[in-house]
């Protein structure tokens, strides 16, 4: 089957190639001391080397800050101190959160040459578990959109097809994860933006409760959460990305050590709320037929699968309202710098402005409405006894990389650039955690992703689920650019 993955390869000589070997498995190599951190890095600079031109997923590449962090993890590891989760792993940071003297654009040429001084929350949580940062990843115009461009770096590339799109905003993260560039990857997510590539490029992607990774942002509307070719890996990954801090606004007591070792959940008599378009959401066909076979499988796991699904078509507007408030921010740069900011995002940036204080208090009132209308669906708590609630990760499949944004989906036209990613964004409004896993191919070998909704902070829960589910299905990605 297309994409199934079993785990680690050898390459042309003979030898495993370490660029597609699971995360977890690399982590143990690391910290037994059967493989180096340089090795490891060396053998991701080359591949970078080699595919990155052609995908266009990392766009700031810093081999020589890598080396010397590789190099202090090996000799931290030979002097037998305490090594973190994440010890000796790779990464490439969205290039949307800052990285202390690593070139940070947001995506945008207005800051084409900003170099911060400091890190990003999660990005100094990454260090200190170890992870060694090699550069960025592509990202749009500050996150905006789901199609990953910029004036600055250009277009990235879906590694399943190159003439298609990754998805975003974090897909260049994506991107690099499925062509092998990278063991995992850090997304943010404001509509969609880690859901969406993750299906895109047939790959696990995590929107994690607010407050699970730490955020300068005190704005439960944007999260960051993992990327991975598996549950078990991004469960990895985000050991190494969240961590409480009392100074940081949304912290939450999750341990980093819960997500360590993932197990799968045993899914028998798991009640599944089953959506193919959460009531009223155009969804192409070949979607749905993809999904179809996700169900049966969810079934097959001793599931109790019943359609059924939250009333959330008010959501779609307090989205719109409360994502055009978060824009209203770079106001002062579309006064200065109004010709370096592409169209939709000029949009965006005026809705936010226009709108009144009634505007905002009616999206707050109705966001705490939403969010306890999906409290009531689902979990313990909830009267319909729901655990999980399932529906698509994305209302379409990959289109061309030429193409800015979905304007009609089965013939309904979509108003705006981000109103064809409502399967997503509505899920946003409510806050509660949801992951994208890969759920098969169309017959033209394009990924389509499963999104499953979890009660608030379920967020063990929902990979253990995930982990149970790829591993009945084996949709699991192996890499899809080969040398």
């Amino acid at each position: 089957m297309p994409g199934c993955w079993t785990g680690a390869e050898l390459d042309h000589n003979g030898r495993m190639d370490l660029c597609v070997t699971p995360a977890v498995d690399l982590a143990r190599m690391l910290r037994s001391r059967e493989l180096s951190a340089r090795e490891l890095l060396t053998a991701f600079l080359d591949r970078i080397d080699r595919i990155n031109p052609e995908i266009n997923a990392i766009v700031t590449l810093a081999p020589e800050q890598a080396l010397a962090a590789a190099a202090a993890a090996d000799d931290a590891a030979a002097g037998g101190a305490r090594l973190g989760p994440l010890h000796g792993l790779p990464i490439a940071i969205k290039d949307l959160a800052e990285t202390a003297g690593l070139r940070t654009t947001f995506g945008s040429p207005i800051f084409a040459a900003n170099v911060p001084v400091r890190d990003a929350a999660y990005v100094a949580n990454l260090r200190r578990a170890g992870a060694i940062v090699l550069g960025k990843t592509n990202t749009p115009e500050f996150g905006a959109g789901s199609q990953t461009f910029n004036p600055i770096f250009g277009a990235t590339r879906n590694p399943h097809d190159r003439t298609l799109t990754p998805g975003g905003s974090s897909g260049g993260a994506a991107a690099a994860v499925a062509a092998g560039l990278l063991p995992f990857a850090d997304g943010s997510d404001l509509a969609a933006s880690v859901r969406n590539p993750a299906a895109f490029c047939n790959l696990v992607g995590l929107r994690t409760t607010p407050g699970l990774v730490p955020d300068d942002l005190f704005n439960p509307l944007s999260v960051v959460g993992p990327i991975a070719r598996t549950p078990a890996d991004a469960a990895l990954l985000l050991a190494g990305l969240c961590g409480q801090d009392a100074g940081l606004p949304l912290s939450r007591p999750d341990r980093p050590a819960d997500f360590l070792d993932l197990r799968p959940a045993d899914l028998r008599g798991l009640r599944v709320a089953w959506t193919p378009d959460l009531g009223d959401l155009a969804v192409e066909p070949a979607v749905t037929t993809v999904l179809d076979r996700a169900r049966a499988a969810l079934e097959d796991l001793g599931c109790e699968v019943v359609e059924d699904a939250p009333e959330l078509s008010d959501a779609d507007e307090v989205f719109q309202v409360l994502r055009a408030q978060l824009m209203a921010a770079l106001g002062p740069l579309l006064k200065s710098s109004r010709d370096q900011i592409k169209e939709t995002l000029v949009w965006n940036i005026e809705k936010g402005l226009a709108l009144t204080g009634a505007d905002l208090a009616t999206a707050l009132t109705q966001r705490t409405e939403i969010f306890q209308r999906m409290r009531a669906f689902l979990g313990s708590a909830g009267a319909s006894g729901f655990d999980v609630l399932a529906l698509p990760t994305v209302q379409v499949t990959p289109f061309s990389v030429d193409v800015e944004w979905v304007r009609e989906i089965n013939g309904v036209p979509q108003a705006t650039y981000i109103d064809w990613m409502r399967s997503c964004s509505r899920i946003t409004v409510t806050a509660h955690p949801a992951i994208s896993v890969p759920a098969g191919f169309t017959p033209e070998g394009l990924p389509v992703g499963l999104q499953l909704v979890g009660p608030y902070g379920s967020d063990l829960r929902l990979l253990q689920i995930a982990q149970a589910f790829t591993d009945q299905t084996r949709q699991v990605v192996r890499p899809a650019s080969r040398p």
